[in-house]
């Protein structure tokens, strides 16, 4: 084959090769984040990305802030408006640039769920459509299927620009907000320190300590009672 012909067909392997903007993307955690079994506050934690933690986004879902996300060898769901990307050389939040990610069209079922009681409040939002409530459920095992979307009745008040609250609570702090659960409260957005809590969630009070405690997309969290920021998050 002469070497002219051997250009041409290698200018056409060159064309037909897919765009960069469909390639996996890496992105940094801005925040200790809690990787999810899906898409939204109401899917299980099954880990949790680290402060500067660097992880690959397989896609996003369509019309969602939510992305699938690869880090440490699992793969989960992570809130796309606390992970940074580069792009030409700037730091950019990765909600804010969704159109250089891969595109998820559809969101993952879940294979066996347990609802039991009606279905937990939603009490706050961040950034994101309200989840619409479903019917009261009475001790039902459903298999197969979706689970339910909670009722969402809020939304998260992200961190401002000054510094996280940050505390170390002694164990037995811990003991008795393990011990003694709270409904949880469902809010659009993910839980990370220094996020707002919005006045219609309920906190409970910590004998004995500064702090109240709080149920909060089925993670327990230690808030600020006077500005009624999360200061700890127990995962």
């Amino acid at each position: 084959m002469s070497s002219k012909n051997t250009m041409f067909l290698a200018t056409l392997v060159l064309f037909a090769m897919p765009a960069a903007a469909s390639a996996a993307a890496t992105a940094s955690a801005v925040t200790a984040l809690n990787l999810r079994s899906g898409p939204g506050p109401q899917y299980s934690v099954v880990g949790a990305i680290n402060q500067n933690g660097q992880v690959t986004i397989n896609g996003c879902l369509q019309g969602s802030l939510w992305c699938e996300v690869s880090y440490a060898g699992k793969q989960g769901w992570a809130y796309s408006q606390y992970l940074t990307m580069n792009l030409s050389g700037r730091s950019l939040i990765v909600s804010q640039n969704l159109a250089n990610i891969p595109v998820i069209t559809q969101a993952p079922a879940t294979t066996t769920v347990e609802t039991v009681g009606a279905a937990p409040i939603v009490a706050g939002t961040a950034v994101q459509t309200v989840i619409p409530a479903p019917a009261p459920a009475t001790t039902v095992e459903t298999v197969g299927v979706a689970s339910p979307a909670p009722v969402v009745a809020g939304t998260l008040v992200e961190p401002t620009p000054a510094a996280p609250l940050a505390i170390m609570p002694a164990p037995t702090v811990g003991s008795y907000v393990t011990t003694h659960p709270l409904d949880p409260v469902y809010l659009n957005g993910e839980v990370v320190v220094g996020a707002g809590l919005p006045e219609n969630v309920t906190l409970a009070p910590v004998p004995g300590y500064d702090y109240d405690y709080a149920y909060v997309n089925s993670v327990p969290v230690l808030v600020e009672p006077s500005t009624r920021r999360i200061a700890y998050i127990y995962r």
